[in-house]
């Protein structure tokens, strides 16, 4: 599993709301410059995060981006999956289901279910709040 600048980026963009927010909306000229993100992959960033429920929007002169919710409600999983798509080591075991041909002789695949599983049960356990207080193990 690759976690790409979407999904990374999209922590960095809900973590930099959620510190700089104070219940305000941050004008996304603003996240770009200290998070050093190009004003375009952070429109579609936040566009997703945004369809997706997680973030609030407001125009205007005060407007901008805020958390939808406290930074605590939000699991790290569903940030990256929201973003990512699928988080699974390989294809076969995407969302859960294993749609491979072999599956019934594959001596791997127990492996790739394990490795899905951990992935899943330790990002849905850590929240946001989680990483704004270094609270990660």
């Amino acid at each position: 599993m690759m976690i790409s600048t979407k999904g990374r980026y999209a922590l960095r963009v809900m973590i930099e709301l959620a510190e700089n927010g104070d219940d305000k909306f941050v004008s996304l000229k603003d996240v770009a410059k200290k998070q050093g993100i190009s004003m375009k992959y952070l429109e579609l960033i936040v566009s997703i995060l945004h369809k997706g429920g997680m973030l609030i929007s407001q125009r205007g002169k005060a407007g901008g981006y805020k958390l939808s919710r406290e930074p605590k409600d939000y699991t790290l999983g569903s940030i990256l999956k929201l973003t990512e798509g699928s988080l699974a080591p390989v294809s076969c075991v995407e969302n859960g289901a294993v749609e491979c041909a072999r599956k019934d002789q594959c001596f791997t695949l127990p492996l790739w279910l394990k490795i899905d599983s951990l992935i899943d049960q330790y990002l849905e356990e850590h929240t946001l709040q989680d990483l704004i207080d270094g609270k990660i193990d």
